[in-house]
């Protein structure tokens, strides 16, 4: 099963979620700062994991920015700040999913499980050439499903679960619009709801992602109040 991450400084709600999750069969590993849990990551990353923004020592948002340097794991903010900067923000750091406390269990569970299954179909658990699975060329673009690659240029760029399966789903027809409800169906299961402020901050982290590789990307097109289109190069 797989090994899920959970860092907080508040002992209790770790302990109620740790048992949930194990009675559910996944193995957890418990963190009480970032540091620590740092600490734990830099030998071995979990297959996802769930953080608290405000805690001692290290922050939510800069053990995340860590964890991106070195990985593209599914992470989930679970905090109970109600500031939307902070939503905002975490996503555009790279977070996958942002809930706030408190949160019940079943949705908790739900969202985790939504993460993973997005993590394992572009992970390509099954070795067999698919459509869905075969590297993808479009224009200087270059997507490989079962290896989770991309290129830009030639150059790679790392990105999240979300990222990869917004940008592909943009790129498998250009100069078709996406709208937001439609990527939004594409990136999340039906039972979790996600605002358009979420994709919004997936596509902008995503743009600035390529613009890395290449300061003139521009083959994600903004249509406003409708969604987003990919123009081939």
């Amino acid at each position: 099963m797989p090994r899920i991450a959970l860092v907080d400084d508040d002992r209790n709600i770790l302990t109620s979620i740790a048992t949930m999750l194990e009675a559910e069969g996944f193995e957890v590993e418990i963190h009480y700062d970032g540091q620590a849990a740092w600490e734990a990551f830099t030998k071995s990353m979990p297959d996802l994991a769930v953080l608290d923004i405000k805690m001692p020592r290290l922050d939510g948002m800069d053990l995340l920015q860590r964890m991106r340097q070195k990985s593209t794991i599914p992470v989930m903010f679970l905090t109970a700040k109600e500031d939307e900067i902070d939503e905002i923000l975490g996503l555009r750091m790279g977070a996958d999913d942002y809930v706030k406390k408190p949160c019940s269990h079943r949705i908790l569970l739900e969202r985790i499980r939504t993460l993973l299954r997005r993590q394992d179909a572009i992970l390509g658990t099954m070795p067999a050439k698919t459509e869905a699975t075969k590297v993808m060329e479009r224009g200087l673009l270059l997507m490989d499903p079962l290896r989770h690659g991309v290129t830009w240029r030639g150059l790679n760029v790392a990105l999240t679960v979300t990222e990869f399966i917004l940008l592909q789903a943009m790129a498998e027809r250009p100069g078709f619009v996406k709208s937001r409800d439609q990527l939004m169906d594409v990136a999340y299961d039906e039972q979790v709801y996600v605002d358009d402020r979420t994709i919004d901050s997936h596509i902008k982290r995503l743009r600035k992602k390529l613009r890395m590789v290449d300061k003139n990307f521009n083959a994600i097109e903004t249509l406003y109040g409708i969604g987003y289109r990919y123009n081939e190069e």
